[in-house]
């Protein structure tokens, strides 16, 4: 079994937790809404066969806290917490680097600030829906599910936010009290981050408008992902008209939105072949 190492780094305006497991070249993972470093569980002990696999807690997400009030997200921010464990674990070479949901446009904006600290980033599904030709309607959603968490609680916000992303109750998991014990635990750690997600990160993440002439100028280092059962839900149409207007190939992972904790198998060895180069782009 692969040895996995807890830090923590003091960033400003918060302490982040992170993870180390294997060994190889630095692939730096990044979670997105209101989930942390667990996200990735069920992929990380095939990927740390062959890197150090790093994970951590979004600031202000379970085991990062603020250094004092939760304040509204800055994705510029987010990127630089990305680079402050980079720094840590990787100081003289780039890293790979996969991000998913608004954890792929934490990669996105770290990319464009640093490329020279990224090798290759797979940009799985991120809503930055200023991408979109028409951005109306997604930006009205957003705005809509955090209208609905401020006047009816995040129950009602979490509905509709799922629905609108094709997460419905068919992809809903058992009621927690069937869930094993430890993984009840995680998944109410990261249910209680529910707070923090619709007050303070969901609007500045799907409003964060990418440099896209920036990215086009790297387009040898990133990769544009979706998820083959999510291609037609809001969460993939960003990066699919980016590509469109950028004519670049995607790769279609198993599963949906969060395919790599519905098929982790199938979604770490896609992403190992990606990684090495194996896959058409």
């Amino acid at each position: 079994m692969t040895t996995k190492t807890l830090n923590q780094v003091s960033v400003p305006g918060a302490t982040l937790h992170y993870e180390v497991t294997g060994s190889g070249p630095v692939l730096l993972l990044i979670s997105g809404g209101a989930t942390d470093a667990a996200a990735f569980d069920g992929i990380v002990p095939q990927l740390a066969e062959q890197y150090t696999v790093v994970t951590y807690d979004p600031r202000g997400n379970s085991r990062s806290p603020y250094a004092g009030e939760p304040a509204d997200e800055r994705v510029d921010q987010a990127a630089e917490d990305g680079l402050a464990i980079l720094d840590l674990v990787t100081p003289y070479s780039p890293a790979y680097v996969f991000g998913s949901s608004s954890g792929a446009i934490t990669g996105m904006e770290l990319l464009v600030r640093h490329p020279d600290r990224v090798r290759l980033l797979v940009a799985h599904e991120p809503p930055a829906v200023e991408l979109l030709p028409d951005a109306t309607s997604s930006r009205e959603f957003f705005f809509q599910v955090y209208e609905t968490y401020r006047r009816d609680g995040r129950v009602a916000a979490d509905r509709l936010f799922l629905g609108g992303i094709g997460m419905d109750e068919a992809d809903e998991l058992p009621p927690l009290t069937e869930l094993p014990p430890e993984f009840r635990e995680v998944m109410e750690r990261m249910d209680a981050n529910s707070d923090v997600f619709f007050e303070h990160k969901l609007l500045p993440f799907t409003t964060y408008r990418p440099d896209v002439a920036a990215l086009a100028e790297l387009e040898d280092k990133i990769v544009p992902a979706v998820g083959s059962e999510s291609s037609k839900v809001l969460p993939a149409e960003p990066i699919l008209a980016l590509s469109e207007r950028l004519g670049w190939s995607v790769v279609a992972f198993p599963g949906g939105h969060a395919g790599y904790t519905t098929d982790p198998f199938e979604f770490a060895t896609l992403l190992l072949r990606v990684l090495a180069g194996k896959v058409a782009r």
